[in-house]
């Protein structure tokens, strides 16, 4: 949630992580802003964070702004709440040149939550206290990066076995595969990583490369169930696997599973695991969008069913059983009112969350699909849908990120009180839906969300004003 008036900090690489403050002494009471509800900002006036809302709040830049990210899973273990937090992403970058894009690892850690306010009676030896508790308390972060040629449009991180991989689509045409553990070791130790940085990076190459997408694209998912073993191989890898050289050194290299890739030219193409330990990609696109496909969702209870959502409105279901030209099972020709940007399967009932470009939430049951009507729609972004995802643990909530610079929480199972009368006076408050939790702001062209699938109700976003790590008080 957000009032007026304010300032922010955010750090650079090598830099500590700030958290965001807060100015007050603003006249007269706090008032909510809501985007494309009103009243607009006046001049001079800027949105400040009510840290009252936020169980956790901080940010960081990267350099090059990054369009997509994926968080990876950890062996810190589940359902943390304990503060400080601990974790991990893979992100690629979007920089203004080809050749100055980077493929990263970010560790942040030290992650404390928000400081509740100063009570009126402190005095000047607390105020000593707090500074030095303030210093300790800064969050960290740590960066490997390796170069990629060409800006990463989406990122997607697996674990095959025990080896961490990352399926990366290039603005170049090409999707590859990188093998992540080495930048995991070397964020969890500045040594490391400082000879990492100095003398391996510029070796990393894709473990796996395809370019038969003939054009760039976005879609692209590991199946969840189908998952890879590892084996033994020596070398770093380019393309294709081969044959150790004589001053390169043994590593593990992950047996892939299955994954999906989706292009701007309608095509989407199944990567299958094979025995040597890579991947064949059968060249016959499955066939049925009219545009491009913008994503693909793997089913989380069936090995074989994948959702995708294309530029021409439509939502379909496939089965890779049949034949890629006959695999379409399910079609809603019209799922919004233009580009269909972004779907979600959740894990835990058979429900599909879809954003469009019209700035609508659809809720869609698979048991029903076939009607060709969502079970609900909401509509409180005022501008095109960038992501969705449903909480990993909490099966009626999910959150969306818009162009609108919104990020939303939602709960399904929640209704309006109807003891509380005219209790809620303010028109435009009023108005919200009611399944609405939370509204976040305060970003600049909001690209991406992923709920943290360990650290319950952490929420993490990309932007071009940088990543934001939250926790609400509503989640």
């Amino acid at each position: 949630m957000a009032a007026r008036k304010g300032r922010r900090r955010t750090c650079e690489p090598g830099e500590s992580m700030e958290t965001e403050s807060q100015e007050t002494g603003s006249k007269g009471q706090a008032q909510v802003y809501l985007p494309g509800r009103g009243p607009p900002l006046r001049e001079g006036e800027e949105l400040v964070m009510d840290e009252e809302a936020y169980v956790l709040y901080h940010r960081a830049q990267t350099g090059a702004p990054c369009l997509s990210f994926d968080i990876v899973r950890d062996h810190l273990g589940d359902s943390r709440t304990e503060l400080p937090l601990t974790l991990y992403l893979c992100a690629g970058t979007q920089a203004e040149s080809a050749q100055s894009n980077r493929l990263m690892m970010l560790r942040m850690h030290n992650l404390h939550g928000t400081k509740p306010p100063p009570s009126e009676g402190s005095d000047e030896e607390e105020e000593e206290d707090d500074e030095e508790d303030e210093e300790e308390r800064k969050p960290q972060l740590e960066l490997a990066m390796v170069p990629h040629y060409g800006g990463i449009n989406r990122v997607r991180v697996s674990w095959l076995g025990e080896e961490p991989v990352a399926g990366v689509w290039s603005e170049k045409g090409q999707v590859e595969v990188f093998a992540l553990r080495r930048l995991l070791q070397v964020v969890d130790d500045p040594q490391a990583l400082a000879t990492f940085l100095r003398d391996e990076q510029t070796r990393v190459k894709p473990i796996f490369a395809f370019s038969g997408h003939m054009g760039e694209g976005f879609a692209l998912d590991w199946s969840p169930r189908v998952p890879g073993e590892s084996r033994a191989w020596v070398g770093m890898g380019s393309g294709e696997p081969h044959p150790a050289e004589c001053d390169e050194v043994e590593s593990r290299l992950p047996f892939p599973g299955r994954l999906l890739t989706g292009d701007c030219q309608k095509n989407i193409h199944l990567w299958t695991p094979t025995d040597g330990g890579s991947w064949h990609v059968d060249q016959r696109p499955f066939v049925g969008h009219t545009c491009s496909v913008e994503d693909l969702q793997w089913s989380p209870t069936e090995d074989t069913v994948f959702a995708s959502c294309s530029a021409d409105a439509s939502i379909r279901i496939w089965d890779i059983r049949a034949a890629p030209s006959k695999a379409c099972m399910l079609t809603t020709t019209t799922a919004h009112d233009g580009d269909v940007n972004v779907i979600n399967w959740s894990r835990r009932e058979p429900f599909l969350l879809s954003g469009g470009d019209d700035g609508a939430l659809k809720v869609w049951d698979l048991r029903q699909f076939k009607s060709g009507s969502p079970v609900a729609t909401f509509k409180q972004h005022v501008a095109p849908v960038t992501s969705v995802e449903w909480h990993p643990q909490d099966s009626g909530v999910f959150a969306a990120s818009g162009a609108d610079n919104q990020i939303t929480q939602w709960d399904l199972a929640v209704e309006r009180d109807p003891e509380a009368g005219d209790a809620e006076t303010d028109p435009a408050l009023a108005g919200l839906p009611q399944q609405l939790l939370f509204v976040h702001q305060g970003e600049t062209d909001l690209k991406e969300l992923h709920w943290h699938p360990q650290c319950p109700g952490v929420l993490v976003s990309t932007a071009l004003s940088g990543f934001t790590v939250f926790r609400t008080i509503s989640v």
